[in-house]
């Protein structure tokens, strides 16, 4: 009889062994989703100034219209809440909404898509970390013809690749991963790059500069007039730390949100790593 309280106490010992390292894989996880989340610019779309965190932001003005960033928490009437993963991920890698109907571009799934799927798992993990909060949605506000939704989908047919990015072998790691970082969640050729009469972007001027409504975004490419081609590698990490630029002025508007919601929370690596990346951009 006295067996089996010793066998009961070792198999409570053996379980939680087994679930330490899944608790451990959880919170590197829930890290992971973390660092994504801060490189991938969610707060500065979808909370308003002075808002909720995540609970909708404020209008984001466009050539094609106003486009107002949805409640993206966990809230089951007005935000996420009802969402799976696979929901998620076919969200960001596809621009499709659980019923199917296609998102505009505005929302940058076109740069998401090139992450890979355990990046995207990870961050979906955190977001359910976000506090719900219930708030309804506003309405685009956009001028014809593209208030017509339905023709996205014949939008994303002609202009939207859903394959993730795969490194370069011929390049370095670092380079590799400021390539990922810089096309895929950090998402910087949707505000640097052109964009042509149909709202796609323009790689034959990949990050030549852009426009936001009245703001103008700059040239990023090596271009040494135009760009960013006599800045040094300190200059750069300068700017991805505390947003000031080598004449000593500081970034503002979208590009301050930017800095201090996401590469100054990066680990250092990463940020050398975006800085070696964009160095390596071609001139234009």
């Amino acid at each position: 009889m006295a067996r089996a309280p010793v066998v009961a106490a070792l198999s409570a010992v053996l379980a939680i062994a087994a679930a330490a390292p899944a608790r451990a894989a959880t919170a590197e996880g829930l890290a992971r989703g973390e660092l994504l989340f801060h490189i991938g610019g969610c707060t500065n779309c979808h909370t308003a100034k002075d808002g909720p965190l995540l609970a909708g932001g404020d209008p984001l003005e466009t050539p094609f219209g106003k486009f107002w960033a949805p409640n993206i928490t966990p809230d089951p009437e007005t935000g996420v809440g009802r969402w799976s993963e696979d929901d998620f991920l076919r969200a960001m890698r596809f621009g499709k909404a659980p019923d199917g109907s296609a998102y505009y571009p505005a929302f940058p799934y076109t740069s998401y898509a090139r992450m890979s799927d355990p990046d995207l798992r990870a961050l979906w993990a955190y977001l359910q970390t976000i506090p719900p909060v219930r708030r309804e949605d506003r309405p685009h506000e956009l001028s014809f013809p593209y208030n017509l939704r339905w023709g996205l989908h014949l939008w994303q047919w002609a202009f939207h690749d859903p394959t993730p990015l795969q490194p370069d072998p011929s390049k370095s790691e670092a380079w590799n991963r400021g390539a990922y970082l810089v096309e895929g969640p950090g998402h910087c050729a949707e505000c640097h790059t052109p964009r042509t009469f149909w709202g796609a972007l323009d790689h034959s001027r990949a990050y030549a500069g852009g426009r936001l409504g009245k703001e103008v975004i700059p040239n990023i490419t090596s271009d040494p007039a135009k760009g960013i081609g006599k800045w040094s590698t300190n200059d750069l990490l300068g700017l991805l730390v505390i947003g000031i630029k080598p004449d000593g002025d500081f970034v503002g508007g979208d590009m301050a949100k930017v800095v201090r919601n996401g590469t100054a929370k990066l680990p250092e690596s990463d940020r050398e790593a975006i800085a070696e990346y964009l160095r390596s951009l071609p001139p234009r």
